[in-house]
């Protein structure tokens, strides 16, 4: 079995032409995914979302990867310490 590591990503998405793209990506890892949170700020023209995730390392990074690589997006991923 492999180790696995919570990580809570942000996601805030400044274009939402992109929002296909990070479903899709957030679609294919969604056994990993614990909950996420999406908030609309319209006055910004943006939306947050918080995506807990429990996964292995290399899969947190893969999923990060594809999302960071999503133009109209901002990734940052924190990882728990245990």
């Amino acid at each position: 079995m492999t180790d696995t590591r919570i990580a809570m990503i942000a996601i805030v998405v400044e274009d939402r032409e992109c929002t296909s793209a990070l479903n899709e990506v957030l679609h294919e890892y969604g056994k990993y995914v614990i909950g996420r949170m999406g908030i609309p700020y319209r006055e910004k023209a943006i939306s947050l979302i918080s995506v807990a995730v429990d996964a292995p390392m290399d899969v947190i990074s893969a999923m990060t990867g594809k999302l960071g690589n999503v133009p109209g997006l901002t990734v940052k991923t924190a990882y728990s310490k245990v």
